[in-house]
């Protein structure tokens, strides 16, 4: 089936709208659009976060902050995407002329895509610590070994910046290879793929989980609040990761908006995407904490949870290599379908703004990804010591890792979000808003009262806190 381009439909149209392509069905925007959202953060950070602020407590108040603050932002960035019909400069400059508004409001779209550029930069050595692990864990070296040894297999990783570099650009190759194909024949054909594969991984994770007879235990730790144990910085962390764990603030869903048929729609696109983001990160927890339990570990072990504290887990358990191996894969498919959602909105932007063809510029950012990325490998071991911009006493002692890391998540992408809900809630035109949502006049006014006042101040509130 056919779409004729979103630009046409509102009069957005340029001499590049023939030349792209669209999500063939709504089922494969959600797939797409979900693909990007799970990732590393669902399956690593959630559940050590949660395991850090005491289970359900927190998970219900970060069920609230996905309500209020990411599906309403998600929408506006799929709108603004749909709305433009071109990369999210592009569209933003588009919807700017039509609208009559200040055109610096297309500084949005740069800073979505500077800011999924830097992150591709340091995520895709972290994708490839999880393709080291699958490795590391089929050949059974995990099997019977200490607390000790296991950090030391970690260290050794970290500490070797051949190896390191051998696994990132494996994992830059990987994502380059799907995002050069297109819409159809690359993003929409691999994510039908690895999304369907990773929910199934996911779902025989948590079956051996059951196993561990620690079940019950990881249940109630995830779903019996204990508001005792959940602090203010708690409830700040569960907002600013509903936040993050949805693909907001990096353009991405801006660059897949554009891709968007018509007909589909965003507001039960972008409800049932969150819904499954937010059953990726429980399951995954269900798939966690099991195992973390039976092996008399600690739940809130940080970082180290999914690449020391459960290698150490399979090690001790029956058919361990096995399932530590699935797991890395699981982990491997989730950070890939978001390294290729990072890559998407650059690509797209040099096809329009410089005239490249797909693979080309597919070559272009990738490669200059990959290279920044060599900075963030180095950090880790031969410039472990090298702070540059450690001049400044909020960037002390942060490595290139450290630094790209903390300019992303604390400033580019919640100073992206808000710029979107700003722009988006006050003021692009309501009838336009209301075309592109076709919601109903009371179901309009919550989601636009909610995104023009309440996650402004949402954002804000977590914008402050991680710059404090």
């Amino acid at each position: 089936m056919s779409y004729s381009s979103s630009a046409t439909a509102t009069g957005l149209q340029d001499n590049t709208s023939a030349k792209r392509g669209f999500w063939s069905s709504r089922l494969a925007f959600i797939l797409a659009a979900t693909g990007s959202a799970v990732g590393l953060g669902n399956i690593w950070k959630f559940p050590y976060i949660t395991g850090e602020n005491g289970g359900g407590a927190f998970v219900l108040v970060y069920l609230l902050c996905i309500a209020v603050v990411g599906i309403p932002i998600m929408m506006a960035e799929v709108l603004i995407g749909r709305r433009g019909g071109h990369s999210p400069v592009n569209s933003l400059r588009l919807i700017t002329e039509r609208d009559r508004l200040n055109p610096l409001w297309k500084l949005v779209g740069a800073i979505g895509i500077l800011a999924g550029f830097l992150i591709l930069s340091f995520y895709s050595v972290i994708g490839g610590w999880a393709l080291s692990y699958v490795g590391t864990s089929a050949s059974g070296q995990f099997t019977g070994q200490t607390a000790e040894t296991v950090g030391a297999i970690f260290s050794g990783l970290l500490s070797d910046p051949v190896t390191l570099l051998a696994w990132h650009s494996l994992f830059m190759a990987l994502v380059m290879t799907v995002v050069a194909r297109g819409v159809r024949s690359g993003l929409e054909r691999a994510t039908g793929i690895l999304m369907p594969s990773l929910f199934i991984l996911l779902l025989v994770m948590v079956g051996y989980a059951m196993t561990s007879g620690h079940f019950s235990a990881a249940l109630s730790f995830l779903f019996q609040p204990d508001f005792s144990k959940l602090t203010t910085s708690g409830v700040l962390e569960a907002l600013g990761h509903a936040f993050f764990t949805l693909s907001l603030g990096m353009a991405v869903m801006m660059a897949y908006g554009s891709y968007l048929p018509k007909n589909v729609s965003i507001t039960r696109a972008s409800i049932t995407v969150s819904v499954m983001d937010t059953g990726v990160a429980l399951l995954a927890g269900l798939a966690i904490f099991p195992i973390v339990f039976a092996n008399g570990l600690e739940p809130g072990a940080g970082p180290g949870l999914i690449f020391q504290t459960l290698p150490l887990a399979f090690g001790q358990m029956p058919m361990g290599s096995i399932f530590g191996t699935l797991f890395f894969v699981l982990l491997v498919f989730a950070a890939w379908t978001s390294g290729i959602s990072l890559l998407e909105p650059i690509v797209e932007w040099l096809e329009e703004q410089k005239g490249m063809n797909r693979t080309l510029s597919t070559l272009v950012a990738g490669l200059t990804c990959w290279l920044l990325g060599i900075a963030s490998i180095l950090s880790l071991n031969l410039w472990a010591d090298v702070a540059p911009l450690g001049m400044f006493a909020a960037f002390e002692g942060k490595t290139v890792f450290d630094l790209l890391d903390y300019l992303t998540a604390n400033i580019l992408l919640p100073l992206g979000g808000l710029l979107v809900a700003v722009m988006v809630g006050w003021f692009m035109s309501k009838q336009a808003l209301q075309n592109e949502l076709s919601l109903s006049a009371g179901s309009f006014r919550l989601w636009h009262n909610t995104l023009k006042f309440v996650t402004p101040i949402a954002v804000l509130v977590v914008f402050f806190y991680n710059l404090s």
